[in-house]
């Protein structure tokens, strides 16, 4: 049955909640494969001759990430509780409805179970449509969670922030995030294109955020500098209606087999030295 916006709809797989979520989803195994369909060219006549629906007003050249240290390979038991914290990309926004989001489709591809907290419009330092921002909603989390991992998307929503401030706003999250949860290994999923080319803002997002993964030992993804999202997929990851431009049906499928081969690279990393750094901060 389709899903509907409709406050505490139950059914075997999840419990759906509008607008502002935190769920659990337990699914069984189920490995389906989706094949990625090539970018439609949609030639028009008129005076530019070629249609860009990926393209922003004014866009600039991605900056290029910083160093990483490498973290400890990531161990995780069977049947892992993941929390998926982050904007409207995790709370599965554009999707024929929110349960279809990349958050929720990875329980399946890791065999375990996701705890979903998405907030659409959100950011480390810009407040949501119907929450706050990081920090505060960080502090609203339930300790007894427990979850074996914990994944931290976004977020393009701070690209018009102050970016002398995006740092110190990133930390204090992340502060308060390790102390509420000093067991679970943290990943950082940065910003993915919704618009090609990739902006200088969102670029300085992900290259801020990479440096700051790597000063803690922390695994960082990033869809900028692997280069997720392309001229070459854009029409089929990107629903580009009017006043959407979030992951279609397939590109919430692809960023959760993304995710979910990042975890599993990061579970086959080699031990280095730099495997203990995950500095706790000061109380």
């Amino acid at each position: 049955m389709p899903w509907r916006d409709t406050p505490g709809i139950r059914n075997r797989r999840f419990i759906a909640y509008s607008l502002r979520m935190t769920l659990r989803v337990r699914t069984r195994r189920r490995r389906t494969a989706l094949a990625i369909v090539g970018a439609l060219a949609v030639v028009v006549g008129v005076t530019l001759g070629v249609w860009r629906p990926w393209a922003p007003l004014a866009e600039t050249a991605p900056v290029a990430a910083g160093d990483t240290i490498a973290p400890a390979p990531l161990a995780l038991p069977d049947d892992p509780r993941v929390l998926v914290f982050g904007d409207s990309w995790t709370y599965g926004s554009a999707a024929s409805g929110p349960t279809l989001g990349y958050a929720y489709l990875l329980a399946d591809l890791i065999d375990g179970e996701t705890i979903v907290d998405g907030v659409p419009g959100s950011g480390y330092q810009k407040p949501g449509y119907t929450g706050p921002a990081y920090g505060e909603r960080i502090a609203a989390l339930d300790p007894q969670l427990d979850p074996d991992l914990i994944i931290i998307e976004g977020s393009i929503n701070d690209r018009r922030e102050d970016p002398a401030a995006f740092p110190a706003a990133v930390n204090a999250a992340w502060d308060a995030l390790r102390l509420k949860f000093p067991e679970a290994p943290i990943v950082v999923l940065g910003p993915a294109p919704h618009e090609l080319p990739v902006g200088a803002a969102t670029a300085r997002i992900d290259r801020d955020l990479a440096s700051l993964a790597a000063a803690r030992g922390w695994w960082y993804i990033s869809p900028v500098q692997d280069e997720w999202i392309t001229e070459g997929n854009y029409l089929t990851v990107i629903d580009t209606g009017i006043g959407r431009k979030h992951p279609s049906d397939a590109g919430h499928r692809f960023l959760a087999e993304k995710v979910a081969a990042a975890l599993e690279e990061f579970a086959g990393a080699p031990v280095t030295d730099a495997d203990a750094s995950d500095p706790m901060p000061a109380k």
